[in-house]
């Protein structure tokens, strides 16, 4: 079993069906062992409705970027997010870190979570999108699972 697992949540209840398989797994299969589990949140930087700046999309337009105080305001949602999270795992033996980190493009910034955390998995939840949606949506989770360098257990959302 992994040691070192990263889970990352965009705080919606679909990214939390990863975590809540991940934790009926641990309590079923490994009650013992010892598992650190990373949750971690990207906090948007880029908000179209701030000011401009040299930041670009992938399609070269100027990507616009959230002032300082909206960001500061979004990273103590976030962190009372992941506490709530990290409630959750109370009744399981694991040690539970949060990560938050600003960034413009989520799966880059889980890639890069990957090294600097040192994990050995990842776990994500998956919409199942394919054909138009997942090409008109883009999908986080793909670009995760294939350009990632540890291994992605994928949990597929209902609904």
């Amino acid at each position: 079993m992994a040691q070192r697992i990263l889970v990352p949540l965009d705080g919606s209840s679909y990214s939390e069906t990863a975590l809540e398989y991940l934790k009926k797994t641990l309590i079923n299969l490994c009650p013992e062992e010892k598992v650190t589990i990373i949750l971690l949140h990207v906090v948007s930087v880029s908000t179209p409705s701030f000011r401009m700046s040299e930041v670009t999309d992938a399609f070269g337009a100027p990507e616009a970027l959230a002032e300082p105080h909206r960001l500061e305001t979004l990273r103590e949602e976030s962190t009372k997010y992941l506490n709530d999270v990290a409630k959750s795992l109370k009744e399981t033996n694991v040690e539970v870190k949060k990560l938050i980190i600003d960034g413009i493009n989520p799966a880059e910034e889980i890639i890069k979570a990957e090294e600097e955390t040192k994990c050995d998995l990842v776990v994500m939840a998956t919409h199942g999108r394919s054909g138009l949606s997942r090409w008109a949506f883009g999908s986080v989770t793909d670009k995760v699972l294939r350009a990632g360098t540890v291994p992605v257990m994928l949990v597929r959302t209902k609904g």
